[in-house]
């Protein structure tokens, strides 16, 4: 091993060797035909280099494929599948073409810091914020797989916003449903419904008639619905129970009279099933004069109708579902309760 004259050519011959740090099994390189010493010598290191390069590659992954391994282990846990595409979408999308090829034991928290700024202004602070999240998960991963000693990625503040998407008056809420029932949207059952009960779009999707009950005017929500889980239970993973107000009752005993979907309660339709919910309510908004929102937006209008129109903050927190005492806030501070009668 090492460098060698030729006796017979004249010329250099490098070989080197090194064993594999978990086989212990020795791998080799080797040149031959070498003008000179010197040359010879550069081509030993560079060998030298290329051989450890490999078998590094062979023990430590590359950002890529610690990726892959990690999305796969990652769904095999208690999680949703949904939100294991998310998590894979977000980071192939933004951090392959940047460190793909790259071993993950190079990617230092400088450089996360840095690429994490380079969003501002391109994506939401909240994406910013998801996205960082998502790496740790990944370096997490690859520490405990011991790719890496230490997790080179950076604690951040984010600087989130408490503003709403945006929501809908009480008064432009019935401007919109009285145009969608005169105009005969197919989707007037499925908004009037959002609207009235405040739940999610997969709720909704999931609602069977043998969860409401008329006679006691409540319906019981304990399933949601998204295309990559299908049929799970609710956001929260606790059952709760809402009321029928009279106007959601009058259009109930409507659907129930035409029944065309058992056990649905609400129609199916097809750009429903497809995930364009959003697109078909901003587009109707803006076709009747009123500001485009979100299809989740119709949850946080109806709580924010609820409390302006003085119904206690801890109901309307059970009636929706909500843990989180941040969350029930931000829906206060936007119906103006919390201000309400200082003056």
């Amino acid at each position: 091993m090492g460098i060698k004259k030729n006796p017979n050519t004249g010329l250099w011959d490098v070989s080197v060797s090194k064993r594999h740090p978990k086989t212990r099994q020795p791998k080799s390189k080797r040149r031959i035909g070498i003008e000179s010493e010197a040359k010879a010598k550069r081509t030993e290191r560079e060998l030298y280099l290329e051989l450890e390069d490999e078998l590094r590659r062979q023990v430590i992954p590359s950002w890529k494929r610690c990726v892959n391994e990690f999305i796969v282990d990652f769904s095999q846990r208690d999680i949703s599948m949904k939100s294991v595409e998310n998590y894979r979408l977000c980071l192939e999308g933004h951090t392959f073409e940047l460190w793909g090829d790259r071993l993950v034991h190079t990617i230092n928290e400088q450089e996360i810091r840095k690429f994490i700024h380079s969003l501002e202004g391109k994506v939401s602070v909240s994406h910013q914020k998801n996205l960082l999240k998502f790496i740790r998960a990944v370096m997490n991963y690859a520490s405990a797989k011991h790719y890496i000693t230490t997790i080179p990625v950076p604690r951040m503040k984010f600087r989130l916003g408490d503003k709403l998407k945006g929501t809908l008056n009480e008064s432009q809420v019935k401007y919109f449903l009285s145009k969608a029932k005169e105009l005969k949207s197919e989707w007037y059952e499925i908004w009037a419904m959002a609207l009235y009960s405040g739940l999610r779009n997969g709720e909704l999707i999931s609602l069977t008639w043998d969860k409401v009950d008329l006679e006691n005017k409540r319906i019981k929500i304990d399933c949601s619905w998204n295309s990559k889980d299908g049929f799970k239970s609710t956001k929260s993973g606790d059952d709760r129970w809402i009321e029928i107000a009279s106007e959601l009752e009058k259009i109930l005993l409507d659907l129930r009279v035409k029944n065309q979907n058992p056990p649905f309660v609400l129609p199916r339709i097809d750009s429903w099933e497809k995930g364009e919910q959003a697109r078909v309510l901003r587009m109707f908004l803006e076709g009747i004069g009123l500001p485009p929102i979100r299809f989740h937006d119709l949850r946080a209008t109806s709580a924010s109708i609820m409390l302006s129109k003085g119904v206690e903050p801890i109901k309307v927190m059970i009636f929706f579902g909500w843990k989180d005492l941040k969350t029930m806030a931000l829906y206060v501070r936007k119906a103006a309760v919390d201000i309400k009668g200082v003056t």
